[in-house]
């Protein structure tokens, strides 16, 4: 699943109100970044992308990836003249990454450092 556009870094306690439907008991949002439309969701528990889909957005698809089936990651930092930094996530059973791209503002140490708390669990 390829996800293009840059992110931001969203406030996790709005993540946490906005998306509580989505969240199982006691399941606490540690760090949430918005992507044009889109939203990514990082959990004490899993991953969650919101796509919205459609000219409206009224449509949406919620794709839950548990850390426990994240293979391996990598993280490419912004350079001088490409200004993104990169996230590459593959999932046990998927041939292609997850695919996401950064602001050079968001501090893509931080999603590694995330990445890293839980999938090494």
């Amino acid at each position: 699943m390829a996800l293009f556009g840059n992110a931001h870094r969203v406030d996790n306690t709005e993540a946490q109100q906005e998306f509580a439907r989505l969240l199982g008991a006691g399941e606490q949002v540690q760090a949430a970044y918005q992507l044009i439309r889109d939203t990514f969701l990082f959990t004490d528990r899993r991953m969650i992308l919101i796509d919205k889909q459609g000219i409206t957005g009224k449509k949406t698809e919620y794709h839950s990836v548990p850390y426990r089936s994240i293979t391996h990651y990598a993280v490419e930092t912004a350079g001088s003249f490409d200004l993104d930094a990169e996230l590459k996530i593959w999932v046990s059973g998927a041939a292609l990454p997850i695919s996401k791209n950064f602001t050079k503002g968001v501090d893509i140490y931080e999603v590694q450092a995330l990445l890293t708390q839980y999938v090494a669990r």
